[in-house]
């Protein structure tokens, strides 16, 4: 058994045995709802935050500035991330499923990397729990459509957050899709490369630093290395972004904010290309999608659209998105008010788990062309390669032990 988390929720005990023998009895103005607009703790989103550092922390944060959402308890494996919020006063845990196990959470917010978002989401659908997580969606394409999947079944709130889709490139998409430069031809977005295998060596873990097992969770198990799972940003070889086994590298990082604003604008986000050509083939320079509708998204040349009238630019004093172009309906200022509108009113989100996965696979499509160096023909519907068993392979992996979904 881990000592730490033996500490944690032993601890966790004590501190809320004290505080229930120490629990007044007049009930407090904040429990009946205050007149600041916080309403009454019997009509709060209750909220468990799981993958604490870096832009989880972030997340929660945002999420907590709402009044109608009460933050009740936090999961990290790294010690020191959850070590930070628990001496705010937050109940700790090391082993997400611990969290997941309490039926006074109403949803949580996934900050983990990449290869844990579907693993803990889908046991958090299943456990009644509705979700925010960080993009990108998925590991791997199948793993998307799983979480799709189980969202629907489940019935549960799922949004994946990218606040960059509208923050950045919302007034271009606007711009596109609002018939001033006529039909879109081409979208640009320059997200960045692929990830890399690791051959680091393993190290010793030093002490109280890293529960390392629950780390890896699904992926292969390595030794330790603390450029395996560091938070570094980008591909300098220092974070676990880097690397294949825990992250699509670049392409599924900022992919999930400029190839979801370019193909929100292009209006087919809830589908795929037909075709992926690599670069220098078919007179491409650049990596290109081709879509059904004869559309194509080219990983190269900045961020914009060509269309037949000209190259669409951002331009000032567009006051509402032209028909068709589906932001905040309700007049939310982020994702992260607009999954808790759509919590309250079962309803789903901007950042739709579909609308994540379809942008999370054509980033994974990507960086399969990449790995094969060759062109490659999808079908959208039956997300599968158009008689490719070597690229089909490639859209799923195999899971560790018992971290199945």
């Amino acid at each position: 058994m881990n000592t730490r988390h033996t500490r944690i929720n032993r601890r966790g005990f004590l501190k809320a045995a004290a505080l229930a023998a120490a629990a007044p009895t007049v009930i407090t103005s904040k429990a009946l709802g205050a007149s600041d607009g916080t309403p009454p703790a019997s009509a709060r989103i209750t909220l468990g935050g799981i993958g604490m550092g870096g832009r989880g922390s972030g997340d929660t944060g945002q999420l907590m500035k709402d009044k109608r959402v009460e933050l009740l308890a936090v999961c990290d494996v790294k010690y020191s991330a959850l070590g930070a919020w628990e001496k705010r006063g937050y109940r700790g845990y090391a082993d997400y499923r611990e969290l997941l196990e309490r039926d006074d959470i109403d949803m949580i917010m996934c900050g983990t990397p990449d290869h844990w978002h579907a693993q803990v989401t889908i046991d958090a659908m299943k456990a009644g729990k509705d979700v925010f997580c960080e993009k990108p969606l998925s590991l791997t394409i199948r793993e998307g459509r799983k979480m799709v999947e189980t969202a629907r079944a489940y019935g549960r709130v799922f949004s994946s957050g990218s606040q960059r889709v509208i923050g950045d490139y919302g007034r271009l998409a606007c711009a596109a899709r609002s018939g001033r430069y006529g039909k879109i031809l081409e979208a640009y977005a320059s997200p960045g490369g692929p990830p890399r295998m690791c051959y680091l060596p393993g190290e010793p873990i030093p002490e109280n630093t890293i529960h390392w097992d629950l780390w890896l969770g699904p992926a292969p198990w390595v030794p330790y290395h603390p450029f395996r799972c560091g938070r570094a940003y980008g591909l300098g070889g220092k974070g676990f972004r880097t690397w294949y086994d825990y992250s699509g590298g670049m392409m599924t990082d900022w992919g999930g904010h400029k190839f979801g604003g370019a193909m929100h604008g292009m209006g087919v986000d809830h589908t795929g290309p037909v075709e992926i050509i690599y670069p220098g083939n078919q007179d491409c320079k650049y990596l290109t999608y081709v879509f059904a509708n004869g559309m194509r998204l080219v990983v190269g040349g900045g961020q914009g659209y060509k269309c037949e009238k000209g190259k669409a630019e951002p331009f000032p004093g567009m006051p509402v998105p032209p028909p068709g172009l589906r932001w905040y309906e309700d007049g939310a200022r982020s994702p992260h008010e607009d999954v808790i509108n759509c919590i309250v009113d079962r309803r789903r989100p901007f950042r739709d788990v579909e609308y994540a996965h379809r942008v999370a696979t054509v980033c994974h499509l990507g960086n399969i062309c990449y790995r094969l160096k060759r062109d490659l023909k999808w079908d959208p519907d039956k997300e599968e390669f158009v008689g490719d068993d070597e690229a089909n392979r490639l859209c799923d992996r195999p899971r560790r032990g018992p971290w199945q979904i």
